[in-house]
């Protein structure tokens, strides 16, 4: 009985929670309640662990509930209830979109958009960096000097190793070069 309890009420919140996680909490608190499987302190408990650990809040406190109520296969049934809905609405999604896709209006939106979207990223590292070394700001040269050393790498990396710089690499060289310029 309680798997199924699991499965309808992780069900009920994949696929009423709109807004992100923090719109889902209500729904997961009014779910959690209703069952008794949580007291009010222990969810919010649960909450901000789930807050501090990777991955969707919603679907960290799927997991934690199913497993405290149910076990290991209890955990399996409330995560897979509460992303089964999503799944299921994006596989619709993309059949649809497949077609439109390939249109070829479509195709000419999504490459202006393409350029769009890079003009926009330029634009604010640009205007960060005027911020940055505008001569009535106080420029910080330990930033501006990380920043060059990221875009170096950047450039460099594909003609010297003939493989594209994978982020979580630029993500690890820029905490080193961040520990390493403000430590």
């Amino acid at each position: 009985m309680i798997y199924l309890e699991l499965f309808w009420g992780f069900l009920k919140v994949g696929l009423f929670s709109f807004g992100g996680a923090y719109g889902a909490i209500p729904l997961i608190r009014e779910v959690v309640l209703s069952y008794g499987w949580l007291d009010d302190s222990a969810i919010s408990y649960m909450i901000a662990v789930s807050e501090s650990t990777p991955g969707p809040i919603m679907v960290n406190l799927a997991t934690y509930i199913g497993s405290s109520q149910g076990g290991f296969l209890g955990a399996v049934i409330a995560t897979l209830a509460s992303i089964a809905p999503a799944f299921v609405i994006i596989l619709l999604l993309m059949a649809a979109l497949k077609h439109v896709l390939n249109n070829r209006h479509v195709q000419a939106t999504l490459h202006g958009l393409e350029a769009c979207v890079t003009g926009i990223i330029v634009a604010v590292g640009g205007w960060m960096l005027w911020e940055n070394l505008a001569p009535s700001s106080r420029a910080d040269f330990r930033a501006v000097g990380i920043a060059a050393i990221l875009i170096a790498v950047s450039a460099a990396w594909k003609p010297v190793f003939h493989k594209k710089l994978s982020p979580i690499l630029l993500i690890a060289i820029s905490a080193v070069l961040g520990i390493a310029f403000y430590l």
